[in-house]
């Protein structure tokens, strides 16, 4: 009787240990990445929250005005127009940067015939710097906008540089591995959990009908 039995079996237990082992490997990478975007994914809900309701949120700017001089040696690296966007040779940026405590070394300047004008935008803020080609006057002026308007900011990417750009987009791919597993592990369990589907066509459903009947 076990002997004939056991043949029928053998199916049943590979479908059993590979299911097993799926849903391990789900569960894993679940986790795994639930855990590597977690404060990522806090960090971008209540800014979405914060940038949903910008124009209640009031906040006064805070703006700093600084000059200095750039020593005489260096005029003549500035006495020659460059090319278009060229940046600050980076004697001169570091000049700069000691004067007046920003750093506009690797940006793209404007040359015009009187100054060379960097612009260093930020999140939350502002900046800039100018030097007078002619006298070597260093003027620099930076805008804070708060704490919310930095946060913000780095929700959209804005001006937060290579390293903040590359961050989202593997915190994004960490996002897009935990829904998909979380998917999978949601279709594995719906069998005992009636509610799951139709749960989960609300979540498509709501804002789909949002978007087509009261944005224009």
């Amino acid at each position: 009787m076990t002997q004939a039995s056991s043949p029928q079996r053998r199916p049943a237990n590979k479908r059993k240990a590979w299911r097993s082992a799926y849903l391990k490997q789900l569960h894993t990478w679940h986790w795994v990445s639930a855990a590597a975007s977690l404060v990522g994914m806090m960090l971008f809900a209540l800014t979405g929250i914060t940038l949903n309701h910008a124009a209640s949120i009031s906040a006064t700017p805070v703006v700093a005005e600084k000059a200095g001089q750039l020593p005489a040696p260096l005029l003549g690296q500035i006495a020659q127009t460059p090319s278009a966007a060229a940046p600050l040779p980076p004697a001169v940026a570091r000049a700069v940067a000691q004067a007046v405590g920003l750093d506009p070394g690797g940006r793209a300047a404007e040359w015009s015939d009187g100054e060379v004008y960097v612009a260093l935008p930020r999140p939350g803020g502002d900046g800039w710097v100018s030097i007078d080609r002619a006298s070597g006057r260093i003027t620099s002026e930076t805008t804070d906008r708060g704490w919310i308007s930095y946060l913000n900011d780095l929700h959209k990417g804005r001006n937060a540089g290579d390293a903040w750009f590359w961050f989202i987009d593997i915190f994004a791919a960490a996002c897009v591995i935990f829904t998909l597993t979380g998917l999978l592990l949601l279709q594995l369990h719906a069998r005992h959990r009636p509610s799951t589907w139709p749960l989960v066509a609300l979540g498509l459903v709501v804002p789909a009908l949002i978007a087509i009947l009261f944005i224009h």
